[in-house]
Order: C-alpha cells, then sequence, then structure tokens
C-alpha cells in the first residue's frame, strides 16, 4: 500500500512524500520511528507520528485500540467539528451548544493498510536540510504562478 507522507518542521514548513515502506505498519500513533524507515535519503532523522487517516477519510484516533473503524462518543475535538443545526433564534456561544456530544467513526491507533496519509513531526534533524531533499517543494508563490500570454486580439 502506498502512504501520503506529509512532513513538518517546527518553522511550519511540510514537505509531502509518496512511499511504499512496509516498516511503517504496526507502528502506533504517537511513536517515534527513524528516517530511514520512511525512506533512504532521510537517514540521520527521527519522527514523531502525530496523526493518520485512511481513504475514506476517517481519522485514527489515539484512544482507540487497534486498525479497525470503531463508533465513539465525542465531544468537539478531532474527528468532531460539525457544528450542529441552529434552532431558533437562540444565539449560542461560538455555535456550540454545550455539553454537545456527538457519535462519530474513528479509525484504530495502529497503522495498517487500510491507512493511506500519515502525518510526521521532525523531532531530529539529519545531515541534510529537508529542503535540501526536497527542492521542488521549496519554490516561492511567486515561481509557482504561470505566466499569462497575449494573443494580440
Amino acid at each position: 500500500m502506498v502512504f501520503k507522507i506529509n512532513i513538518s518542521e517546527k518553522s511550519g514548513k511540510t514537505f509531502k512524500l509518496e512511499t511504499e515502506s512496509g516498516a511503517l505498519n504496526g507502528k502506533e500513533l504517537h511513536d517515534k520511528i527513524t528516517g530511514k524507515d520512511v525512506s533512504p535519503e532521510l537517514e540521520g532523522y527521527e519522527f514523531e507520528i502525530t496523526g493518520a487517516s485512511d481513504k475514506a477519510g476517517f481519522t485514527a484516533f489515539k484512544d482507540v485500540d487497534g486498525i479497525g473503524l470503531k463508533k465513539v462518543l465525542l465531544t468537539y475535538g478531532k474527528a468532531m467539528k460539525k457544528k450542529p443545526r441552529k434552532e431558533g433564534k437562540k444565539k449560542m456561544g461560538r455555535n456550540r451548544p454545550k455539553g454537545l456530544r456527538l457519535r462519530k467513526t474513528v479509525r484504530g491507533k495502529i497503522i495498517s493498510d487500510a491507512i493511506s496519509q500519515i502525518n510526521l513531526n521532525v523531532l531530529k534533524q539529519g545531515s541534510k536540510q529537508l529542503a535540501e531533499i526536497f527542492p521542488d517543494q521549496c519554490k516561492s508563490k511567486t515561481e509557482e504562478k504561470p505566466e499569462i500570454k497575449e494573443d494580440g486580439k
């Protein structure tokens, strides 16, 4: 299974990578992994798994054991950002009724073949900077805009 990996730095820059690494299977959320497990060019790096989601968009939840889907009763936070319908003209603080809980489907915390996207956070830098490893993702916004050609009509 191909994993889409998002690597984020402390500066806020995110680098995207696709890999078929089998070393990630069986790891849990908030585990520390070496960069060599992700890709050979990331040797010397150390990452923490901060999040994951499957192909249907269900997020991995740290409180759910296993690899399967489970319906969990949640308050506002991770995996629950849906705002309820407004009823009447009563004003609610930040449009959220106090004490609202909804049952949502989430995935377990163990990485498996069902996971399609993994978020990683850099804990320890390697010998090369991420900007040097992924030079195509470091273009500035002005360089990415294509030029508009005029036909002369």
